[in-house]
């Protein structure tokens, strides 16, 4: 494989949190997040959550998220790519990416969070472990973390397609008026009193979604999912709580988009798709979701346009 303009190769490296393959990864996993002091009755719950889903399939989606993604950068010719993935939490790490990047010859990364909302106190783990990883790799090699692109055309489009692709799912006459809940990963309430403008990112995205899709604002409503397991304050309302008003509004349907979520785990696979699922039918609604991204051709050029962006602006500055 050729280089670029300068004979280098560019390298890509997909970033997210990680996950568990299995249930029996799930101690290992744990005790990484809470730095070897995951409580067992934690690990024993989300042992369960895992043997009920089969698995994250988490790691693998991104693999190929990220096969697809090489294919395309090099569809057309030019400036050559390669693409890894790194996970913070679990193998492979962000540490290992990097080496394999640069063992396929890249000298110029582009590091991108798989959260299209970015925050540097709440992705702030991605950055670290970037430095950390860095200081171990020749000193020519220069690595960029990408910010936020929730905003990028090619990721609302993607969005709206998803959502529009679930609506059509509806008979007519119910798709007009089912009322939809879009959602995101709730944080600690003390987190975001440092970081308002991440939560403004995500409201963003739901807003310019729900304009795309044609959703008049009494159609749609916003909420978190998945709050952590600690004693602290965590945003609210829960995706659960609107329910019970859904169903006494007269709503048979509720269909829920997540955000912030590009492939499938369990986020989306347990948190939604059974212990949401179980409370909205408990209240009398059927229950629906989006299907994820994953390997969704028009995400991946979203991805590519992100690697666009931040490989077109060292050019603008020199241009300056």
């Amino acid at each position: 494989m050729t280089g670029g303009r300068d004979g280098q190769l560019t390298g890509v490296l997909l970033m997210t949190f990680g996950a568990a393959a299995t249930p029996e990864d799930v101690p290992a996993y744990m005790n990484h997040v809470y730095r070897g002091k995951a409580p067992h009755e934690l690990i024993a719950e989300f042992q369960r959550r895992y043997r009920l889903v089969g698995g994250s399939p988490l790691t693998r989606i991104t693999r190929e998220q990220a096969e697809a993604l090489e294919d395309l950068l090099n569809a057309g010719g030019g400036e050559r790519y390669v693409v890894e993935i790194g996970m913070q939490h679990a193998p492979p790490f962000i540490s290992e990416g990097l080496e394999r990047l640069v063992e396929r010859g890249c000298r110029r990364i582009v590091a991108i969070v798989l959260s299209p909302q970015y925050s540097p106190i709440i992705m702030g783990g991605y950055n670290r472990a970037v430095e950390e990883a860095q200081s171990s790799l020749p000193e020519d090699v220069e690595v960029t973390v990408t910010g936020a692109w929730h905003d990028l055309p090619e990721f609302l489009d993607a969005l709206a397609q998803r959502t529009r692709e679930a609506l059509k799912r509806f008979p007519p006459g119910v798709r007009e008026r089912v009322p939809v809940i879009f959602t995101a990963h709730s944080l600690p309430r003390s987190v975001v009193d440092r970081e308002p403008h991440y939560i403004q990112q995500l409201e963003e995205t739901a807003r310019a979604v729900a304009e795309r899709v044609g959703l008049p604002p009494e159609r749609w409503l916003w909420a978190y999912q998945s709050a952590g397991h600690t004693p602290q304050e965590w945003l609210k309302p829960d995706v659960k709580d609107l329910l019970p008003g859904l169903r006494a509004a007269g709503h048979e349907d509720v269909l829920v988009v997540p955000v912030q979520f590009l492939a499938d785990h369990l986020e989306t696979l347990y948190d939604i798709d059974v212990d949401a699922r179980a409370e909205a039918e408990e209240d009398g609604l059927s229950f629906h979701r989006i299907e994820m991204f994953n390997t969704m051709p028009e995400f991946i050029r979203c991805l590519a346009a992100v690697v666009g962006r931040e490989r077109a602006r060292p050019a603008r500055a020199e241009g300056a």
